[in-house]
């Protein structure tokens, strides 16, 4: 099927507002009809939602020549029936109202003061309808939209033939299919299977019995079995009967094409149609995609590649990636040289975990991965630095801030140039950062830069802009830094990663409250998430305002009640959620406030977001906020609360990145 990517907002032909479109999803419900057929459009000022499928009726504004209704007009409305009429529809009686929901989409006569519902009007005008022999119903003609996809090629664009009444869409290049109205299958061999162009019968369960797909319209189907396979499994992409040579198994591999509940020895999960079994081994039974399992991998969450094992074997075993308990009998992936270490064979091979390259018979490279060349004891060249470092650990450059995490040197053991006009230096513990390393943002290794050798200034992971200092590949060394199982105070359970774009959720995260789409650290069971911005806010912060008292991050207390002041921004804090507090002071302070919205800010930085060939989008720089007299926003018209402020061109004010890189608006930042 088409893998869709949507606009936010697309132009319906025959309606006067933008739309958005919906993915198909269990419990849509279409204004124009009672069924399921995949994607739909919303209007958000006529409130109603209609399936992709159903937006010919856009084409039929006005019926004048309807048989149940001659002599008025019949009017398309899309805001629901009219406050003085009957809802009910004038032929059926009920279906204006689907599962107590009055719908949207009506045809409706403004002189007789009545309403039809679609399905009930769509015979009209019947002289625009066309009669072909491979379907049972008049077809129209029509021009296809790029989101009206065709039941045969999954394709938009174009034209073809649609069925008002039960949605066939058809290319008219795509007509040869009928030219094979019954064809015999190698997955069901005893009858003939006979197509069908409005769905499966009401007798099955609507899905492939091969691929456990939902159905459009165009199927095969024996009616003596209740066999139903879909186009994909029939034509385009059949299944082998036979499996020779898998990863996973020895023996050839033997398809069992019917409904029957099984569990998995790959995964040890359960199935409910259509295995592969292997008849020699006591019908050892697989899943059609466990048995197309790689043997050796390499995964984001482990350091050595690992291999597929069957069965596992003794032993209390848990999953290096969701943690959860892993049942030995079954198969699952293991290294060879960690021996208690082991993951799911279905977590393994996620697309978020696994990179898609099979390793079996490829010799493992032994990868370089020191950051330096140490030339004596005292002496090192670092690759992120053309000159010489030299170990040291004299007072003085308690202050100076590392030039990879853009933190002060403090008290720590530190490396520094050896050039007396170059102040390059780096923690000891900075310098030993891996040139490479596999980590669970990325199905591929990440590999250890300079911000400014990257294009892009925003980290992946926190979306937040970073100026300076190391980061591996796209995202900042905080976020790079988290292990799972993450423990955080605000939490009594471990917390996981979760790459909540893949299954198109949003999670909101429990610190700030923003909605997040992209990645998440989270606690599945409790619904417990935080972004990664918030998971990574430094537990406490030392500020030269309060005499160097440590500020400490609170989680809020949803037994406090009473108002509390921000003492920086004076404005109230909510004392439910985070904030920052000093318990010599007594104070409490937005996290924003605190540490801004820019990683690794130093005074004087600048950025450039440069792309190749293309001007320059965004530069600043940025300039500490310590005077007496905070500065006014130039966007939201607040006075600038963070440590930072934002300079843009022509010496124009910010309060933080977020201000700088909104087109408009006169809102403080959301958080």
């Amino acid at each position: 099927m088409a893998d869709w990517t949507f606009p936010n907002k697309v132009k319906l032909d025959g309606h006067e507002h933008l739309v958005s479109i919906i993915k198909h999803r269990d419990g849509l419900e279409c204004d124009a009809c009672d069924r399921s057929y995949g994607h739909a459009f919303s209007c958000s000022e006529c409130k109603f939602t209609i399936h992709v499928k159903c937006v010919f009726v856009f084409k039929i504004l006005e019926i004048f020549d309807h048989p149940s209704h001659d002599g008025h007009s019949l009017k398309l409305l899309t805001t629901g029936a009219p406050d003085h009429t009957d809802p009910k529809c004038h032929l059926c009686g009920k279906n204006t109202h689907y599962k107590k929901m009055t719908k949207r989409l009506l045809y409706h006569c403004s002189s007789c003061k009545l309403n039809l519902d679609i399905d009930c009007t769509i015979d009209a005008p019947s002289r625009a309808h066309l009669n072909m022999p491979w379907h049972h119903h008049p077809l129209l003609m029509v021009d296809f939209t790029f989101h009206m996809q065709c039941d045969f090629c999954y394709q938009g664009g174009g034209h073809g033939f649609l069925c008002p009444r039960c949605r066939l869409v058809i290319h008219e290049r795509c007509v040869s299919i009928f030219e094979s109205p019954e064809i015999t299958h190698l997955s069901h061999v005893r009858h003939p299977l006979k197509l069908i162009t409005n769905g499966a019968p009401d007798y099955t369960d609507g899905r492939c019995h091969i691929c456990a797909h939902d159905f459009r319209n165009l199927l095969y189907h024996c009616d003596i079995c209740k066999f139903n396979l879909d186009l994909d499994c029939a034509i385009k992409n059949p299944r082998s009967v036979a499996l020779s040579n898998t990863k996973v198994h020895e023996h050839t591999l033997t398809l069992m094409p019917r409904l029957i509940s099984f569990v998995c020895d790959a995964c040890g999960l359960k199935g409910d149609r259509a295995p592969y079994v292997c008849v020699q081994c006591d019908f050892i039974i697989f899943h059609q995609d466990c048995a197309h399992l790689p043997r050796i991998i390499n995964v984001n969450h482990h350091d050595h590649r690992v291999s597929f094992k069957y069965p596992l074997g003794p032993g209390e075993w848990r999953c290096g990636v969701c943690w959860e308990e892993i049942d030995w009998s079954y198969g699952a992936y293991s290294c060879s040289l960690c021996p208690r270490y082991a993951i799911h064979s279905l977590c393994a091979t996620r697309r978020d975990v696994w990179d898609g390259n099979e390793l079996d018979g490829v010799p493992e490279e032994v990868e370089d991965l020191e950051p330096f060349k140490r030339n004596d004891d005292n002496t090192i060249t670092h690759f992120a630095h053309q000159h010489n470092l030299m170990s040291l650990s004299k007072d003085g450059e308690e202050s100076s801030l590392c030039g990879a995490c853009v933190r002060p040197i403090s008290s720590y053991t530190f490396y520094k140039c050896s050039e007396s006009d170059c102040s390059f230096i780096l923690h000891e513990t900075c310098a030993n950062l891996p040139k490479k390393k596999r980590h669970f943002l990325s199905p591929e290794p990440l590999t250890l830069c300079l911000q400014s050798q990257q294009y892009t200034p925003f980290c992946d992971a926190c979306h937040q802009v970073f100026c300076a200092g190391f980061i591996y590949s796209r995202y900042d060394l905080l976020c790079s830094s988290i292990t799972v199982p993450f423990f955080h105070g605000s939490h009594d359970h471990h917390l996981l990663y979760l790459n909540i774009r893949l299954q198109g959720e949003v999670k909101t995260c429990q610190s700030c409250g923003i909605d997040e789409e992209d990645v998440v650290i989270g606690c599945m069971k409790c619904d417990y998430f935080l972004d990664f911005r918030c998971a990574t806010l430094p537990y406490t912060v030392t500020l030269p305002r309060y005499d160097d008292h440590p500020l400490t991050l609170c989680y809020g207390d949803e037994k406090t009640s009473g108002k509390y002041w921000c003492d920086i921004c004076e404005r109230e804090t909510n004392p439910k959620t985070w904030f920052y507090t000093c318990k010599d002071c007594g104070v409490t302070l937005h996290v924003f406030c605190v540490v801004g919205d820019i990683r690794y800010a130093k005074p004087g930085a600048k950025l450039e977001y440069v792309i190749p060939g293309v001007k320059v989008e965004y530069d600043f720089e940025l300039l500490s906020n310590n005077s007496s007299s905070r500065p006014l926003c130039s966007r939201c018209h607040c006075r600038c609360p963070g440590p930072f402020i934002v300079k843009g061109r022509e010496n124009v004010a910010f309060c933080s990145y977020y201000c700088f890189s909104q087109m408009s608006t006169s809102r403080c930042p959301p958080w």
